[in-house]
């Protein structure tokens, strides 16, 4: 698994197969394991959330998550390429497909009452026998709220948990919660079951491949998601120009002087 490292942070390049291949060695091996992601959001929030950015130290796996920083990486001369991203939308009906054939049972924590089991509805049609239950997350993270619903998790003892409450909020909730979960792997899989129950519309896959579902989902929520795309990558910006530089730098050949 080869480990890349560029704008401060390590992600993992992996194909969606090896990516799924290693969440079931996880669960095969009974560890208990995080599985992050980084998209350009996610950088900006690596800098700023100090309980994000250890969410992303705690991480055993970190996979790319958006077009737009491969074509970063390539720019920075990283080895990364478009088969080494993985975003849930696309991920989400092979991973569950592997779960139904290997009998894992599968929780997903996040969303608006509803969604999540209109999601799992249709991921049961697509992934037949799966086992999968569903919580929303509109409860409080801090009280008895949260110890009924890690109860619930402690009596279903998932494999494979999924927790799609949004960055940081998802993040500090693993990581306030990590001594208490019972399963294996643990995924921010964020607005992935939205997508799935279609209550967000999804952005056509041609558009993911290009590199151009953020102008998608900036048209269709203007109002959450104008600061995501509008405004933090003039920070990003920064941090490009500076890795830039250095690398410039670091290969360029050394003066010798000549003899005259």
């Amino acid at each position: 698994m080869e480990v890349v490292r560029f704008l401060g942070i390590t992600v993992h390049a992996l194909t969606t197969e090896q990516l799924t291949a290693w969440v079931v060695k996880a669960v095969e091996e009974r560890r208990k394991v995080i599985v992050g992601n980084h998209n350009l959001h996610s950088v900006y929030l690596y800098y700023h959330h100090p309980r994000f950015r250890a969410f992303c130290d705690a991480a055993s796996v970190i996979h790319v998550d958006g077009m737009s920083l491969v074509l970063l990486a390539k720019l920075l001369g990283v080895p990364l390429r478009a088969e080494h991203r993985t975003t849930y939308v696309d991920w989400i009906v092979p991973l569950m497909q592997t779960a139904a054939q290997k009998g894992y049972r599968v929780f997903h924590l996040g969303g608006r009452p509803g969604v999540g089991e209109k999601a799992a509805g249709v991921l049961r049609r697509s992934a037949p026998g799966l086992q999968i239950r569903t919580h929303h997350g509109y409860f409080d993270t801090k009280g008895p709220e949260n110890e009924a619903v890690l109860y619930i998790l402690a009596d279903y003892q998932p494999h494979i948990l999924m927790v799609g409450m949004g960055m940081p909020r998802q993040e500090a909730w693993i990581l306030d919660n990590i001594q208490a979960l019972p399963t294996h792997v643990i995924l921010n899989s964020g607005a992935c079951f939205d997508f799935v129950a279609g209550v967000v519309p999804m952005p056509p896959r041609w558009m993911g491949r290009l590199g151009l579902e953020w102008l998608y989902r900036l048209l269709s929520e203007p109002r959450r998601l104008w600061k995501r795309y509008l405004v933090e990558p003039f920070y990003l910006t920064g941090l490009v120009a500076a890795e830039f530089l250095s690398r410039r730098l670091a290969h360029r050949p050394e003066v010798k002087d000549q003899a005259r």
